[in-house]
């Protein structure tokens, strides 16, 4: 049965904050994926997120299955391309990056997933997925080729999350990018919050408890962590 989303719809209504920690295939050994996922299990982690801008085209599904070895989390899709979905993972982020103007991001590579889909049994989330300046270019912008939405504009970045969410997305995604310098402000998650009726996912630049918990209070739903825990495992020791 299919029930992440609902069970994040549940955990918000209840006011439930909820932590996924992104695992990217390229930036991590297999050998080291059971001590790191023994951290995860006994911390506020409620999620695994796997995957990144650029992967080798089998690490997914490897790595994948050496998670789900290792955890009950639901382990959830964060797809950078069409190669990376496995039906070894629970779900899919099918993100439409609402904030660029390449229709391959916003359309062009769903429309190629679809027969791969197919094949699998993973819950299909639709996600806007919304980069916003953090004072570095990101792998994404790379990637992507487009620009992130400046974080002085706020109203920009509050109306793309309400179109987001009148096109029918279920989940808004606020992203600062790998290694940002600069998270998502607290002025930023707040404004979106207020603005939309759906989960808010906040991720990109969080590196302290303090960031997490600015997030949080601000109206986050849901943070991701990333790069602080490829950099330090210790970091839900401070949790």
């Amino acid at each position: 049965m299919k029930h992440i989303y609902n069970d994040i719809s549940a955990l918000v209504s209840n006011g439930e904050k909820q932590l996924a920690v992104l695992i990217d295939p390229d930036k991590i050994k297999l050998d080291k994926v059971s001590g790191i996922i023994k951290k995860v299990n006994v911390s506020i982690a409620t999620h695994i997120f796997v995957g990144g801008s650029t992967v080798d085209r089998y690490a997914t599904s490897v790595l994948v299955e050496e998670i789900k070895r290792h955890t009950q989390l639901p382990v959830v899709l964060f797809p950078g391309d069409v190669t990376q979905i496995t039906s070894r993972a629970d779900a899919i982020l099918f993100l439409s990056l609402i904030s660029g103007r390449n229709a391959e991001y916003l359309i062009g590579k769903h429309i190629r997933s679809i027969s791969k889909l197919a094949k699998t049994n993973l819950e299909v989330i639709s996600t806007g997925y919304i980069l916003i300046e953090s004072g570095k270019e990101t792998a994404v912008e790379k990637v992507t080729g487009t620009e992130p939405l400046s974080r002085t504009n706020v109203q920009n970045i509050v109306d793309t999350a309400k179109a987001g969410e009148l096109l029918g997305m279920k989940l808004i995604y606020l992203e600062a990018g790998s290694g940002a310098k600069l998270a998502v402000s607290k002025e930023i998650i707040s404004c979106v919050k207020k603005a939309v009726n759906i989960p808010l996912i906040v991720g990109g630049g969080i590196r302290s408890k303090k960031q997490l918990e600015n997030a949080y209070h601000a109206g986050a739903d849901l943070v991701v962590i990333g790069t602080v825990f490829e950099e330090d495992e210790s970091f839900f020791d401070n949790l």
